[in-house]
């Protein structure tokens, strides 16, 4: 039997008083897509954070979060990419585009700065950003927001990560370019054999392209289950609620069928 990629047990975070999660139990599967849902708040992205080593000093963790898949604890950017919400505060502003994503390369394949510069002009190329020559010599403010994601997803998946998360990596983004990012983030994972944890608090974008869904309130994990099962027959009222916020679910084509 095939190990889990990550077990979560009993985990806990604790910032002073404030309990940003609870006992949380979680598995994830190698290769799988999960989403991550709930309110601002309800501690998906102390999760997310968690797992990456992203938390802050002053957070108080308890609990165990084990690696059988890997057999050893995650390496930032070797093991995993993170892409963040905001590609404008992820990105360096006084460094290239191409200086950015070769780095990652540089330092995690060994590559000397030539190789890590042409393997980073194909990434580009292959999170789909017109002319990725040109864009390797800008500079982050003078690209879009989409392209700024797109850049951030680059370099993020640069090391060849066994685990991509993406932290709300679409709500600064307008629907259309939503729709463009869920787009690549699901090509590079199935191409790639990638495990995604995907956070959100849109069902409605997670909704047609995830394998498994995991909802969160409060900083508990109230719900967990494949996404169609979930969404067709939840367990817990506020999952229902939260379907029933997005009623477009029902009457509008799921986000993969929208840009496929």
């Amino acid at each position: 039997m095939t190990p889990p990629f990550c077990c979560v047990k009993s985990l806990s975070v604790r910032y002073g008083l404030e309990v940003a999660l609870k006992s949380v139990d979680l598995d994830i599967v190698r290769g799988e897509r999960l989403a991550i849902i709930g309110e601002s708040g309800s501690g998906k992205s102390t999760l997310a954070r968690t797992l990456a080593g992203l938390l802050p000093e002053r957070a108080r963790i308890e609990g165990e979060i084990t690696w059988p898949a890997l057999g050893h604890a995650p390496l930032p950017g070797r093991d995993f990419g993170f892409v963040f919400q905001d590609p404008g505060t992820s990105l360096n502003p006084v460094l290239t585009i191409g200086e950015q994503v070769a780095e990652v390369a540089r330092r995690h394949l060994r590559l000397d700065w030539r190789q890590a510069y042409m393997h980073a002009e194909e990434l580009l190329d292959r999170v789909r950003i017109p002319q990725p020559a040109s864009t390797m010599r800008a500079f982050p403010h003078q690209l879009s927001g989409g392209l700024r994601q797109r850049v951030a997803i680059a370099a993020a998946i640069a090391a060849k990560p066994a685990l991509l998360i993406a932290d709300e990596a679409t709500s600064a983004l307008d629907v259309v370019v939503q729709a463009e990012i869920v787009r690549l983030l699901e090509g590079l994972v199935r191409e790639e054999g990638m495990t995604l944890l995907f956070i959100t608090h849109d069902i409605a974008l997670a909704s047609g392209f995830v394998d498994r869904v995991a909802v969160f309130r409060k900083g508990e994990l109230v719900e967990a289950g494949p996404v169609r099962s979930v969404l067709s027959s939840p367990a817990e009222s506020y999952t229902a609620a939260l379907i029933a916020n997005h009623r477009d679910l029902s009457t509008q084509p799921l986000i993969s069928e929208v840009v496929s």
